[in-house]
């Protein structure tokens, strides 16, 4: 991308500030230029924060059910996914989604749920329960 087509098209996404992309100036040599945003940027990560409301719904609502654990709505409320959260906490992905068994959960011992909580930036008490709606 040249210097003088780096997109400013004001994107809401950026909340008012600007990120630093780098192209190619008149000499030939990459150089930082800021930008206000890109629209097709600003789409694909509204869809993106979209889907993530729709599964921390339909998390909440099984959750309720008893169909799955409080584990599950916590990370998608906080925009995470199993590849993140079984990363960040250290966690074996199959473990995790092991967790995610209502039954299971309730017997994890307090020093994995302060994995997950520290993970997510929660406390233990929080991560245990349920919001009565998003």
């Amino acid at each position: 991308m040249e210097k003088g087509t780096v997109p400013q098209d004001a994107s809401p996404t950026y909340g008012g500030l600007r990120k630093l992309l780098y192209a190619v100036d008149e000499q030939g040599q990459y150089t930082g230029v800021p930008s206000s945003g890109w629209e097709v940027e600003s789409f694909s990560t509204e869809l993106a924060v979209a889907e993530l409301e729709r599964q921390r719904g339909e998390a909440l609502r099984r959750a309720h059910a008893g169909l799955t654990s409080p584990l599950e709505y916590h990370m998608f409320a906080r925009r995470m996914d199993f590849d993140t959260l079984a990363s960040v906490s250290g966690v074996w992905r199959w473990r995790l989604r092991r967790h995610l068994r209502p039954g299971v959960f309730a017997r994890l011992p307090d020093r994995l749920l302060q994995r997950y909580a520290d993970a997510m930036g929660v406390a233990v008490a929080e991560l245990r329960a349920l919001p009565a709606s998003p």
